[in-house]
């Protein structure tokens, strides 16, 4: 497919992970298998070089602003090497319907996830928590792991785990922790890729990647332009549909293949 179809859904990407921030990815590998025609198993490698290079020009803003905690983020991402290689070697192993309706199944839970988040924050103010609440070391670990093991097996950056494990394990304000999520999600990103790149990238069509990535990234900068103008509410109550909707055709499609 000409790869110059990658730029607007790129942008489309981007703009969705620049306005909302954590779980934007999430639509990176949808957009490669059903709209460009990608393999499974090919574009959940290929979203990680996406998801990837996005995170890192995405950091830059935030860095800045004094919002990323650097060592906090390499020992978080640090922590979840294992999970991402064994990840990363697991995708590798299943069948590509398994795939799709286990990714069909983490969209639901996003969806879960955000829509939790709005009942919790309706009516309510947030309320900025100090950055140096005690470090639960278990859970901390558990939920790197935890991590780095969606980021190996399915593609995506993790942020709608990284950014809450940040501020209820941490302890970190929300603008802290959605900048150095950011920092992690780059780290667990390329350590998987690493893992795949041992075991072989064949089948990755580099200029449709390059191009997505490129769109990602401009999209990213133009979303979080509409992310400040915009009511939050109302754009995450859009991204839940959207991941419903997306889920169930997926589902429909692979499920009965299963049989």
């Amino acid at each position: 497919m000409n790869p110059l179809w990658a730029l607007p859904l790129g942008l489309g990407v981007g703009a969705t992970l620049g306005a909302l921030g954590g779980g934007g990815a999430i639509l990176t590998v949808p957009a490669l298998v059903y709209l460009l025609g990608q393999d499974p198993r090919v574009a959940t490698t290929g979203s990680l070089v996406i998801v990837g290079a996005s995170a890192l020009v995405g950091m830059v803003p935030h860095r800045r602003a004094g919002n990323v905690r650097l060592g906090a983020g390499l020992a978080f991402g640090g922590l979840g090497i294992v999970g991402s290689v064994a990840g990363s070697v697991l995708s590798r192993q299943v069948d590509p319907a398994v795939l799709m309706v286990s990714f069909a199944a983490l969209m639901l839970a996003v969806a879960a996830v955000m829509v939790r988040r709005l009942r919790r924050t309706r009516g309510v103010a947030e309320v900025e928590q100090p950055d140096d609440a005690g470090v639960r070391v278990p859970l901390l670990l558990a939920t790197a792991t935890g991590v780095g093991l969606l980021t190996g097996f399915f593609g995506v950056g993790g942020g709608f785990a990284v950014v809450p494990a940040l501020t209820l394990v941490l302890g970190f304000r929300m603008r802290v922790a959605v900048g150095t999520s950011l920092l992690v999600i780059a780290l667990n990103s390329a350590t998987a890729l690493a893992s795949r790149a041992i075991l072989g990238l064949e089948g990755l069509d580099w200029p449709l990647i390059g191009t997505f990535a490129v769109g990602a990234i401009l999209g990213s900068l133009a979303g979080g332009r509409v992310a400040a103008r915009a009511n939050p509410r109302h754009l995450t109550i859009a991204f839940v549909v959207m991941l419903l909707v997306i889920a169930a055709l997926m589902l429909g499609q692979n499920v009965p293949d299963l049989a």
